[in-house]
């Protein structure tokens, strides 16, 4: 218990310093698929964390107390009163922040099917007439894929195909779900801010590697992702295709060379850290319910 529930903070510093190595040198599919589970399961221990930091003030209640004092049971004290107090307005602020993590998705996604109503059950291309070059990929049944007329008059027919086949990736994949889970996770985490910068940079280079594939030619997904990033700089709004100085020149370098190797050791040993603070959490779970246990019974 004096330990193993502190562990879970340290392991989501951890975890975020290794978020951007991975990112940087795996395989994006591989690397998001590893760092969103073990994001969601070190926030989850984190926060189990918290209650039971929070519920070891149950020892402290003077009536439990004398009574043990009474019986001649020796009574211990495994976290100090301030931690416990300090922990009980932690989750305070959890529950706000994932509060208003839950209600900013649910007003995203509610935001992008307006835009879609109406529209027949079979469309999956939406091109709405607006002079500010955006795209999304709007997850649902089924999937659509929502271009304005702007950012089609900044492409060529061979880079319109690029940003069809990058939209219907995100569709495919499910990347939706994977941003919602480690946007959730640093909201009950803040520790993991980092993670979720990493996931949502590899989903974007994830959907590039796809559209490279699917149209044959990463030069020419490189030089789409760099027009699309010029239109948008030129109207001085956030980019269609997620971006930002440092991640586009990075997503470019990264189609002019050639795909990233699949360590599968790395993302094998970022799953363990995942599941470690969740094993140290239920250690600590019965390190707490023995004490209660002895000073009750």
């Amino acid at each position: 218990m004096r330990f193993a529930v502190y562990a879970p903070l340290v392991l989501s510093v951890l975890l975020s310093a290794l978020a951007g190595v991975l990112a940087r040198r795996a395989e994006p599919a591989l690397a998001a698929r590893v760092l969103a589970p073990a994001a969601v399961l070190t926030a989850a221990a984190t926060v189990w964390s918290l209650v039971l930091l929070a519920a070891a003030l149950l020892g402290d209640v003077p009536p439990l107390v004398r009574e043990a004092r009474a019986d001649g049971r020796p009574v211990t004290d495994p976290v100090p009163g301030a931690i416990g107090f300090a922990a009980c307005l932690a989750l305070v602020v959890v529950a706000v922040r994932l509060r208003r993590a839950v209600r900013a998705e649910r007003n995203a996604r509610s935001a992008l099917r307006r835009l879609t109503a109406g529209q027949p059950a079979g469309t999956e291309l939406i091109v709405a007439a607006c002079e500010v070059p955006r795209a999304f990929a709007i997850p649902g049944r089924p999937g659509r894929i929502l271009v304005t007329s702007a950012m089609l008059r900044a492409l060529a027919p061979a880079e319109r195909r690029v940003l069809l086949a990058h939209e219907r990736a995100h569709l495919h994949h499910r990347h939706g779900l994977l941003v919602t889970a480690v946007t959730l996770a640093a909201a009950a985490d803040p520790l993991l801010g980092p993670v979720r910068t990493a996931v949502v940079f590899l989903v974007e280079r994830w959907a590039d590697e796809r559209a490279a594939a699917a149209v044959g030619d990463r030069r020419a997904t490189a030089r789409a992702l760099a027009r699309a990033a010029l239109s948008a700089g030129r109207t001085g709004t956030a980019c269609a295709l997620q971006f930002t100085d440092r991640a586009v020149t990075r997503r470019i370098a990264a189609l002019q060379t050639g795909p990233l190797p699949c360590l599968w050791s790395a993302a094998l040993a970022v799953l363990a850290l995942g599941a470690l603070p969740a094993l140290l959490a239920a250690d600590a779970t019965g390190d707490l319910l023995a004490l209660l246990s002895g000073m009750l019974g």
